[in-house]
């Protein structure tokens, strides 16, 4: 019996702000946790840090940011995304389908306009 194809993701997660550091290590590691139980793989955690949120989202404004890339079925999405709704400590999230594993993620500065 052939293995399931895997497909690489990349999923940004933001976590609530007012989360202990206990309680967001508990949060992400639901999230880990989630796509490991579907068959799936992570293979590098990015911690952004502590952000202001662009608007405010169900009270929150700002948010602790996390991107992960991690293999899994493409079904599997799907279901970690009906978890990712029951989950109260996560305020967003997005996955998307990737090519590669960013190994340092950088944002450029912006530019003020004159």
């Amino acid at each position: 019996m052939s293995q399931p194809r895997q497909n690489l993701y990349e999923g940004m997660y933001v976590i609530s702000a007012t989360l202990s550091d206990e309680a967001r290590h508990k949060a992400l590691d639901k999230i880990l946790n989630g796509v490991t139980s579907h068959s799936g793989e992570v293979k590098k955690v990015h911690e952004q840090g502590r952000k202001r949120l662009a608007y405010e989202i169900n009270g929150h404004r700002e948010g602790y940011y996390y991107i992960v890339y991690f293999t899994a079925p493409p079904a599997a999405v799907l279901e970690l995304w009906q978890e990712y709704h029951l989950n109260e400590d996560l305020i967003r999230f997005i996955t998307l389908r990737t090519e590669k594993v960013l190994e340092k993620i950088e944002f450029k500065p912006l530019v003020e306009q004159q």
